[in-house]
């Protein structure tokens, strides 16, 4: 992040979250970026600093046309969750990213948990 954002009160935010949110290897970050047209979504080991796992609704397997609603945010959620179980991790600390939980992140916070995460 660059100055200006963190000046923003997004950035801000963020801050102060990922101030007591931390990725280990037994209980990765699931991370949540939002913009006006995608989500993107990511579980991060921070110890490493890996992306074990990505999805984002620019992935051509979801075939969507509109990628910022919820119903693309429920898919993405959905996505992240079964690549997430394919590789073996079940529990994840969930960073909004500075965002509200609400709408389009809450979206994908619980379609994630509904398809077998768990945070």
């Amino acid at each position: 992040m660059s100055i200006k954002d963190l000046k923003s009160p997004r950035g801000r935010r963020h801050r102060r979250v990922r101030k007591k949110i931390y990725g280990t290897s037994e209980r990765p970050r699931l991370n949540v970026f939002r913009s006006n047209k995608h989500l993107h979504a990511q579980i991060i080991v921070d110890e490493t600093g890996q992306t074990l796992v990505a999805a984002s609704t620019i992935d051509k397997e979801l075939g969507l046309e509109n990628g910022g609603n919820i119903e693309a945010a429920k898919k993405v959620g959905k996505l992240i969750a079964e690549r997430a179980l394919e590789k073996g991790i079940t529990e994840v600390t969930f960073d909004r990213g500075g965002y509200l939980y609400h709408g389009r992140v809450a979206a994908l916070a619980q379609a994630a948990r509904e398809a077998g995460l768990k945070f």
